[in-house]
C-alpha cells in the first residue's frame, strides 16, 4: 500500500485536497488487506510480478487490482467481446459462437459480467472449456447484476473476476465507464456484437481504437436499433466488419 504513503507524503496543496488527504489517513491498510483476503482475492500493483503489462498502455493506469481467480488469465492473449444489455436472440448466439471459436484457438475471452452479450460471450466460452475475465464495475464479492451470482463464480473458477475497486464497493454509472478501458486494455482486440446508437460498449471500442487495437463489429439487420451501434461504428471507419471468426482472426493477425 505503498502508494497510499506516496500520496500523502507528496506535497498536495492541503486546502485543495485536504479531504482526499483526510480521508486518506483514516485509511488501514491492513484492514483492506484482510477484506481482500477475506472474499478470496488478492490485491496487484503495476509493481507486481503478474501484473497484465497491456494495461501499462493505459493514460490512467490502475493503481492497483482486486482479483479473483486466476491472476495469470490476465495476461493471455485476449479478446474482449462486449454488447447491449437487452440482445436479440441474434445477438446472443453470435456472441457465445465467437467466444468459443477464440477458446477453441486458444483465447481468452474478456467482457464486463452485464446480463445480454457481456453474459453471452462468457458463457460461451466457459462451454468451451476456455478461461474468461470478467472486469467488474463493482467489489468482486458483490453480485451485480445478482442474477449472475453462478455465472461469477464459474468465472472465478475458471478465469478471473476482476475490479478497480475494493470488495463491499456498489455500482455507480461512472464506474462502467472506468471499467471500460480496463477490458479494452487487457485485451489484443474487441469485438461489438450488438449495440444501440448511444451504449456504453461503443466507449469501449473507442478506448480500445485510442490503446490502436483492432476493433470489430458484427453487422445486422438495417432496421434493428440493436445494431445500429455497429453500423455507427463500421460507417465511421471506427471498426471493421467481421461475419466469421476465421475472418476476425485474419483480421487480427493482419495487424
Amino acid at each position: 500500500m505503498h502508494v497510499h504513503m506516496k500520496l500523502l507524503a507528496s506535497g498536495y496543496d492541503s486546502v485543495k485536497y485536504g479531504k482526499i488527504m483526510q480521508s486518506l489517513r483514516e485509511v488501514n491498510c491492513d484492514e483492506i488487506a484482510a477484506r481482500i483476503e477475506s472474499v478470496g482475492a488478492q490485491f496487484i500493483t503495476p509493481h507486481s510480478p503478474d501484473w497484465p503489462i497491456s494495461l501499462n498502455d493505459l493514460f490512467a493506469i490502475p493503481i492497483g487490482l482486486v482479483v479473483k481467480g486466476d491472476v495469470a488469465s490476465l495476461s493471455q492473449r485476449s479478446l474482449a467481446i462486449v454488447g447491449t444489455r437487452n440482445p436479440t436472440s441474434y445477438g446472443m448466439r453470435i456472441a457465445g459462437d465467437f467466444a468459443a471459436g477464440f477458446v477453441d484457438r486458444e483465447w481468452n475471452i474478456i467482457s464486463g459480467g452485464a446480463y445480454g452479450i457481456d453474459s453471452a460471450a462468457h458463457k460461451g466460452a466457459l462451454i468451451a472449456e476456455g478461461q474468461t475475465v470478467a472486469v467488474l464495475a463493482t467489489g468482486v464479492d458483490v453480485a451485480y447484476p445478482a442474477g449472475n451470482v453462478r455465472l461469477f463464480a464459474e468465472i472465478a473458477d475458471n478465469g478471473a473476476l476482476v475490479s478497480e475497486v475494493l470488495p463491499g464497493t456498489h455500482a455507480i454509472p461512472v464506474r462502467f465507464l472506468n471499467r471500460n478501458r480496463i477490458i479494452a486494455a487487457l485485451s489484443q482486440a474487441t469485438l461489438v456484437v450488438e449495440a444501440a446508437f448511444r451504449s456504453g460498449s461503443l466507449r469501449t471500442a473507442r478506448d480500445a481504437a485510442e490503446l490502436l487495437r483492432p476493433v470489430m463489429a458484427i453487422p445486422g439487420p438495417i432496421n434493428a436499433p440493436t445494431s445500429e451501434g455497429c453500423h455507427r461504428l463500421i460507417g465511421e471507419r471506427a471498426a471493421e466488419i467481421v461475419t466469421s471468426v476465421s475472418d476476425a482472426i485474419e483480421l487480427i493477425s493482419a495487424l
